[in-house]
């Protein structure tokens, strides 16, 4: 089989250059070592008419990445308009933040047609397509329009939530029923993969047994892939990085003291507001603790074009302020806010080198940071980490002390006892979900997504021999808002 990879973001094996997320991290590996070809876009637009406009083709690993100019004239309405400002904060239960226009979900699609006819260069015979993420919900509806009848694949990296939130976003109907066009769903638990198959049932009145759901496209099989890390390699790199230059100034400065680490992109689905206020309520409730540790949040701008996101990093940076103002002495500052980003190999160090990881989102798919900090531990000596109960990781890392990041003295009380657990508590807390990384590492998900998808396809008639293509009635430009 030749496995062709989509997705919007791309990544390259670059140990100084910082990682762009975790769809990119878990990727990378499976191109370098499956020898397949990654199609994403080069992060450049291009004016001019629709036609494939790939910017460069460059070898990772055993496979390749094929970078992809995408149109100018939709890209904007794509990616933060339909794409950021409606199905982001859907996927992650924020009904409140979509803003959206027709204009944005006729470039969302356009997109994802033109992504699709750029794919052909790549079919062959025994392709099969595994598509990535939110930005390509209709992707697969778009290749079988064009007549592709190989597998075609969908992963989803985000949550999928409640039919109810589901129902407020524009064209929700037509675009759901574009995702049937796959012969495989998958999502990151069992939850989502649920909450899916509601809105299938109720909204349109289908019907699924054993996971497969039969509409007038053909079947298509619905599964959780929860995703992984290679967690010994990532612990192996993180060994290695403690002697980082970067690495070793981190520690030379925190000296004798601890340090609470946080790594995240500025998202509001992160709950970095509620983590801030978490920790300064701790150095309230455990004044003991002043001066004996310090929160390091790495937060990377992402969508600043994004009201939401620009409003969002100025509350941060607000109330960083207020609290190193209330607490904060002439030597010692209670929290370190860097807004940039930093390598992967950085980072393990960073990881390393924490006494506790704070991993609090709000809502979250999986949250591959808090993976990787178990990973980097040091067996001996092992951080703790204190994890959202709302993340998709806390399904596999429940001896992780879990929290409610909406209840800020919870958070509070849970660092304070990560400061101080005892060591035989930390070390079998780390044993156990270390043995669960490595039972469901990034290997294993991808080539448990791929047997499935044979297995699908093996089941399952064509698809392409029952389409009534939603893309035949954009031809008019007639849309419906749902």
């Amino acid at each position: 089989m030749n496995l062709v990879v989509v997705s919007n973001r791309v990544a390259r094996a670059k140990a100084n250059e910082p990682m762009t997320g975790g769809l990119a991290a878990a990727l990378l590996p499976v191109v370098e070592q499956s020898g397949a070809i990654w199609v994403g876009s080069s992060g450049r637009v291009r004016d001019g008419a629709l036609k494939e406009s790939f910017a460069d083709i460059e070898p990772l690993g055993a496979g390749a990445i094929a970078l992809l100019d995408l149109p100018a004239a939709h890209y904007g309405g794509y990616y933060e308009g339909f794409a950021n400002s409606a199905l982001w904060p859907a996927l992650h239960s924020r009904s409140d933040l979509i803003r959206v226009s027709h204009e944005d979900y006729r470039s969302y699609r356009e997109v994802n047609a033109f992504m699709a006819r750029s794919l052909l260069r790549f079919r062959k015979p025994d392709t099969a397509f595994w598509i990535q993420d939110y930005h390509f919900l209709a992707l697969g509806a778009e290749l079988r329009s064009l007549g592709v009848t190989q597998p075609i694949g969908f992963f989803l990296h985000t949550p999928w939530p409640s039919r109810e939130v589901m129902n407020g976003v524009p064209n929700h109907r037509e675009l759901i029923e574009a995702m049937l066009a796959y012969d495989l769903i998958g999502f990151q638990t069992e939850d989502d993969c649920q909450n899916f198959a509601r809105y299938l049932q109720t909204d349109l009145g289908l019907t699924i047994e054993d996971n497969v759901v039969t509409s007038r496209y053909g079947k298509s099989s619905l599964a959780a892939f929860p995703i992984g890390i290679d967690a010994d390699a990532f612990a192996t790199n993180a060994a290695r990085a403690i002697s980082h230059p970067e690495v070793v100034r981190l520690r030379k400065s925190v000296d004798d003291k601890r340090l609470v680490i946080g790594v995240d992109r500025v998202d509001y689905s992160k709950g970095l507001v509620n983590r801030i206020k978490a920790f300064d309520r701790m150095l309230d409730l455990r004044p003991t603790l002043k001066r004996t540790v310090s929160l390091l949040q790495i937060a990377t701008p992402s969508r600043g074009a994004i009201e939401a996101y620009d409003t969002l990093q100025k509350d941060l940076s607000r109330v960083v302020t207020e609290v190193n103002g209330r607490h904060g002495e002439v030597d010692w500052v209670p929290i370190r806010y860097l807004s940039k980003g930093f390598s992967q190999t950085m980072l393990a160090g960073f990881y390393r080198t924490a006494q506790v990881g704070l991993v609090t989102p709000l809502h979250d798919g999986m949250n591959l940071v808090a993976k990787e900090y178990v990973a980097a531990q040091n067996p001996v000596d092992p951080g703790v980490l204190v994890l959202s109960k709302f993340a998709g990781a806390a399904n596999e890392l429940d001896t992780a002390l879990l929290v409610n990041p909406h209840d800020i003295d919870g958070m509070a009380r849970a660092i304070a006892m990560a400061l101080t657990m005892p060591s035989p508590e930390r070390r079998m807390r780390w044993e156990t979900m270390m043995k669960r990384l490595r039972a469901g590492n990034v290997q294993q998900w991808s080539s448990g997504f791929i047997a499935a998808l044979e297995r699908t396809r093996a089941t399952h008639e064509s698809p392409a021999m029952h389409y009534d293509f939603p893309r035949a009635r954009m031809a008019g430009r007639s849309f419906s808002m749902h």
